[in-house]
């Protein structure tokens, strides 16, 4: 089976590239993995995977190109995957052979040493793992795939540790970027965050002596887990039946979570530090009506991401709410084969105006993000093309300029509309009436901090807006990518 198609209108949005999932002490865990992949689907359609273990069976796998509904729910499939211990990875890809993902490439990975089996999913970006993959290869190492998450694999392979969860911490210690990794051994469910804390991890409970281990709380909920709490950045757990053990193998740190979980990736029902994503973003939507208000007759959201910003914007503004733009649910990111006079009907084949209600308005759409700009300028064209008298686009995050090294498909910079134009010329080139971003100390106040961005120790991770890479992408500066001046600077003082 090939890789699926992504949708035209999908490569205009940026994609977290995977999600994670791992159950341990549950009869059928491997069920469990698949309720949770299935909630996660929206970190990643391309292909999932779930390793079992059994002790009458040994280790066992699965993996395959899709989505979790059309393979993980076959009994010929989940009976090759007993065992009351399992993990699961959905994909989208974010390095490696993006284009023609190859099965190998799908994780979990596994490897098999003297002391046991372990298997290996990894939420996040390594960004020194060009670096990495040269020194393990002259050293005899063999890889498999082309994902940067195999370097974790061999690392473990090559530590003298007498434990799996010891030799993790080894292999962990040279991994840099942005990891969330769960792991599993014959007895073992082990999760672990980098020392920032960039990919969500949270701990849930189920019955008596159950635990799962998720990227998102929303994945909890599905299986009618109890949420127990954030993995703490810089935080590993080793669970066993009914008992969570905790160390910091990367010594104290600071956190910089990934501002954009609350903006866009993270489910809407979800929980990131106590706060409930959809709030976050409709109170997004309410900073934005402040910063710039406008006088319109409706204010429709881009859907389904610009959706609660929408109906902050329109709670705060004045101005009515109405479903302008209607999406085709049941359009999938998987299509026919995209040829010339498909690709040219770019959005119609996802979203659909109401256009009913938009004529003769002045209508105010509200989106997440402008990444290339092409989608925004698509959709205006069917708006006017309905009948508006104006068009005004308030987004519901700061321009994004930069692209992201910590696990999340982005653009090179010179395809970022925001990199190349200011903000009017931005305005121009979509065609709108008017346009404006939410600013960086408004998208903080949104997550709950009263007075924004701490400018000399952010407390997110908003490198996409702003240039600050709380890391430096060693692969990327190997092949010329040019930093903000004075990042370099900054990031050895906040080492300091």
């Amino acid at each position: 089976m090939q890789p699926f198609l992504a949708h035209p209108f999908d490569s205009d949005r940026l994609h977290e590239e995977c999600g994670v999932f791992g159950a341990i002490g549950v009869a059928d865990a491997s069920s469990f993995v698949a309720l949770g992949l299935h909630a996660l689907q929206h970190r990643g359609q391309e292909a999932g995977g779930i390793v079992a273990f059994d002790p009458d069976h040994g280790f066992n796998s699965a993996h395959r190109f899709g989505y979790v509904r059309d393979n993980f729910t076959k009994a010929d499939v989940m009976d090759t995957l007993p065992g009351s211990l399992a993990i699961g990875h959905v994909r989208y890809s974010t390095a490696g052979s993006k284009a023609a993902t190859a099965i190998r490439d799908v994780q979990p990975f596994f490897g098999e040493f003297h002391m046991g089996g372990c298997a290996v999913a990894h939420n996040g970006n390594i960004t020194n793992a060009a670096a990495l993959r040269r020194e393990l290869i002259e050293r005899g190492s063999i890889f498999q795939s082309s994902s940067d998450s195999e370097c974790i694999i061999h690392l473990m392979a090559r530590s003298i540790q007498r434990n799996i969860p010891e030799r993790m911490k080894d292999a962990l210690r040279r991994v840099e970027g942005a990891f969330s990794v769960i792991a599993m051994t014959r007895t073992k469910l082990i999760g672990v965050r980098d020392s920032l804390g960039v990919r969500p991890l949270v701990l849930g409970k189920v019955g008596d002596d159950g635990f799962v281990l998720a990227s998102e709380t929303c994945a909890l909920d599905i299986i009618g887990a109890e949420f127990v709490r954030e993995i703490e950045p810089g935080e590993m757990v080793v669970i066993t039946k009914g008992k969570v053990e905790s160390s910091r193998p990367f010594g104290p740190s600071t956190g910089r979570f990934c501002i954009f979980e609350h903006v866009y990736f993270s489910r809407p029902d979800s929980i990131i530090g106590g706060r409930s994503v959809y709030e976050t973003r409709r109170q997004i939507g309410v900073e934005l009506a402040r910063e710039a208000p406008i006088e319109a007759d409706l204010v429709c959201p881009v859907p389904d991401s610009g959706t609660p910003a929408a109906i902050g914007f329109a709670q705060e503004s004045g101005i009515p709410y109405g479903m302008g733009i209607i999406r085709n649910q049941y359009m999938g990111r998987t299509f026919i084969e995209p040829t010339d006079q498909i690709r040219n009907m770019g959005v119609r084949l996802k979203l659909n105006v109401n256009r009913a209600l938009i004529r003769g308005k002045r209508v105010v759409l509200v989106d997440d993000s402008v990444v290339r700009g092409t989608t925004s300028r698509k959709i205006k064209d069917m708006i006017i093309d309905a009948g508006a008298a104006e068009v005004h686009f308030r987004i519901a995050s700061p321009p994004t300029a930069w692209p992201c090294f910590y696990g999340v498909d982005t653009p090179d910079r010179e395809k970022l509309l925001a990199a190349n134009m200011t903000p009017e010329e931005m305005r121009e080139w979509i065609g709108v009436d008017s346009l404006s971003f939410v600013s960086l100390d408004g998208l903080y106040r949104a997550v709950g901090e009263a007075k924004g961005r701490n400018d000399k120790c952010p407390q997110y991770c908003d490198a996409c807006f702003s240039g600050d890479y709380p890391v430096a992408p060693f692969d990327q500066l190997e092949r010329g990518f040019s930093m903000k001046p004075g990042s370099e600077t900054a990031m050895n003082e906040a080492a300091e």
